[in-house]
């Protein structure tokens, strides 16, 4: 290049990080000459004469795109596309997709994205947490004298991960705010469109955009959605949290003065976040699964309603486990045992604050929801269900939610009752008062549809098998992890769901109980862990939860769960549902349109599942087109057959989605049915 730059050029970004006026300029002389031309850069402050289109950006700031570096797309320093678009950031992040080719002449409007905040979590360190040893008879470090673990601490009282002044004194309130653009959100935010009905946080709205981001000056022309009408959304102050859990502090910027010498610990944990209220592309970053290519494409889940995929911190939490804490429990008096009971304990704390129960002592670890379901059947159900009574389920409900209970009503002569569902598939409330009466024993029902994506009203429907006197279990598996769960609020008596629908390992699932009717339950298998005495004569079982944990349980996978619990409530459940709930609306207004699809389930209050069958095309077909093309989905009934022949067939396409799911990830699905469609 004949051009120099002189060596008076004023000083701007630090060393290493190219001008952004410099570049800002470079970008516009680059783009507006044509191919084969000149670009002229006399208007680039520092810089004569002209730049060949053909020659290399180099001179004394250095080439921005070197060869190799991740920074550079396909093209050098462009996209290598034809014709195609250069977008600039909007939002600190906005341009990272990891999969998608990065402008590096953006790079000044862009800078900010570079800075630590944009870290993925697992890469951060956590708070400390110190709390005094629990006096648990379930014998562990603390008996044996053993330091526990900082990954197997348990939650301190209030939820919070902070435990002692000095950490609750790194938020200073005279200085900036911990969460980010709050203190600039009215400047920020520009002005919104909202529903009255569907209030959501202008950086929580989402378009389809290119890089499947969140919103965050205008909405994109013709990408509203359905339910958006004019109107300005509510500000915030600045200071003042979004969550709606009454004060919960989410993304707090601790100080590394406040987080204590145990900081260093090696143990694997979440780390608390350092994002911007939500950043898809970091949350992304987290999964090592998401970079998985599937016949040459970059994969797309669409399959979170079967299992979920899980965060590094899992990943690297179960393998510390194995590494350096794996040992039975309960039973040894060396060193490994005690951090492995710490471990497992601390997790069934972690369970019990997640959804709110009232001790860790109601939390019983079981393989999944089947199972959790089957152990209440076979102990409460076969000690109080007697001939002539009766068990109402819902029509929604899992094979899972259906089977146990018809054994039941066969071994015992009881009557199983449904409660049926509307059009939309939403449950009949009023159906379910006369459906009620004083044979009525237990009643049953999902909190959200696997099949469908329905919200059943569980509270209601709690309050009202309460009144009958009846007992209530709510199957959590595909709830807990879109929506913020409290067993007490709830008033549930059991409450149920799987580990890995909450991106923790499979073979791990939770039964939630009151302890009053835990302690009334025999147990559900004879063996070790569950006794307090053994003679040939007699055996004096445990209390709850070890009088159902019969054997050595899956110890690992039970702490792989505490973990996932903890990247959960570090990006906050509430964040989670916004996200969802916004894609989800996406989604659907993208889908529906499509000649030849129809949407089983439209109720109002859905959770991510989209189910849908296509005109002319058996689901199989649909599902192994998907799959071509990288996305997957479940196509069949997803043991749910009774709910879908309500609706008249016996198989659906099902996507469902999650909270790293993005709109490029709905856009490429719903391109593919398209192209199918306009086929037949």
């Amino acid at each position: 290049m004949e051009s120099v730059l002189p060596h008076d050029v004023p000083s701007g970004p630090p060393a290493g990080l190219p001008d952004p006026a410099v570049l800002a300029s470079l970008a516009n002389a680059f783009f507006a000459a044509l191919p084969g031309q000149s670009a002229q850069a006399g208007g680039v402050p520092g810089v004569a004469g002209t730049l060949p289109l053909t020659a290399p950006v180099t001179s004394e700031i250095g080439n921005p795109a070197p060869a190799g570096s991740p920074l550079a797309g396909p093209g050098g320093t462009g996209t290598g596309v034809p014709g195609a678009a250069l977008p600039q950031g909007h939002l600190p992040g906005g341009n990272l997709l990891p999969s998608a080719p990065t402008q590096v002449l953006s790079l000044g409007n862009r800078a900010p994205a570079l800075a630590p905040h944009a870290v993925a979590q697992n890469g951060l360190p956590d708070s400390v947490v110190t709390v005094a040893p629990a006096l648990d008879p379930r014998f562990g470090g603390a008996t044996l004298g053993v330091p526990e673990g900082h990954g197997a601490q348990r939650p301190s009282v209030g939820g919070a991960p902070l435990s002692s002044a000095s950490s609750a004194a790194s938020a200073s309130p005279a200085s900036a705010s911990p969460f980010y653009f709050v203190g600039e959100a009215e400047q920020a935010r520009g002005s919104h469109v909202a529903s009255p009905e569907i209030v959501v946080p202008g950086w929580q709205e989402v378009s389809g955009q290119a890089f499947g981001l969140p919103a965050v000056d205008q909405p994109l022309a013709g990408q509203r959605f359905p339910y958006d009408r004019p109107g300005a959304s509510p500000s915030v102050p600045a200071g003042t949290a979004t969550s709606p859990a009454g004060g919960s502090h989410y993304f707090l910027d601790l100080s590394e003065a406040s987080r204590g010498p145990a900081a260093a610990d090696d143990v694997p944990h979440a780390g608390l976040s350092a994002h911007p209220p939500f950043d898809v592309n970091a949350i992304r970053r987290d999964f090592p699964i998401l970079q998985e290519r599937v016949n040459g494409r970059q994969l797309v889940w669409f399959d979170n309603a079967a299992t979920t995929h899980k965060p590094q911190a899992v990943i690297d939490r179960l393998a510390y486990f194995y590494a350096h804490e794996n040992s039975n429990i309960h039973r040894a008096a060396h060193a490994l045992a005690g951090r492995a009971t710490d471990a497992y304990e601390a997790a069934r704390s972690k369970v019990q604050r997640f959804i709110g129960a009232a001790s860790p002592e109601e939390i019983v670890f079981v393989r999944g929801t089947t199972e959790a379901i089957n152990l209440i059947a076979k102990t409460w159900g076969v000690k109080h269900v007697g001939e002539g009574d009766e068990i109402i389920v819902s029509h929604l409900e899992h094979h899972a939610n259906i089977v146990p209970w018809q054994q039941l009503a066969a071994q015992t002569g009881a009557k199983l009752r449904v409660i049926p569902v509307d059009d939309n598939g939403q449950v009949l409330l009023d159906e379910y008062r006369r459906l009620l009466n004083d044979r009525t024993r237990i009643v049953s029902v999902t909190q959200v549809s696997n099949a469908l994506g329905t919200v059943v009203p569980v509270k209601e429907i709690v309050e009202l098998a309460h009144r009958a006197g009846a007992k209530a279990l709510v199957d959590g598996a595909q709830s807990v992890s879109h929506m913020r769960v409290d067993v007490q609020a709830l008033d549930a008596d059991f409450f149920v769901f799987s580990g890995h629908k909450l991106f923790g390992p499979t073979g791990i699932g939770v039964v939630y109980g009151k302890r009053a009717i835990l302690e009334d339950m025999p147990p559900w298998q004879g063996g070790g862990n569950m006794i307090a005495d053994v003679t040939f004569e007699r055996t004096v079982f445990q209390p709850p939860p070890n009088r159902f944990e019969a054997g050595t349980g899956n110890i690992a996978d039970a702490v792989g769960l505490g973990a996932a619990i903890d990247y959960v409530l570090r990006v906050g459940i509430e964040n989670i549902a916004r996200y969802e709930h916004d894609l989800l609306a996406y989604a659907t207004s993208v889908l529906q349109p499509v000649p030849g699809v129809r949407l089983i389930g439209t109720a109002r209050d859905k959770a991510s599942v989209l189910s849908f069958v296509l005109k002319g095309y058996e689901t199989e077909e649909v599902g192994q087109a998907l799959n071509e093309e990288g996305i997957a989905v479940r196509s069949g009934h997803h043991c749910a057959q009774p709910i879908l022949r309500r609706f008249g067939v016996e198989a659906t396409v099902r996507p469902s989605l999650a909270f790293y799911n993005t709109c490029d990830e709905v856009d490429a699905l719903v391109s593919v049915v398209r192209r199918l469609s306009s086929r037949r």
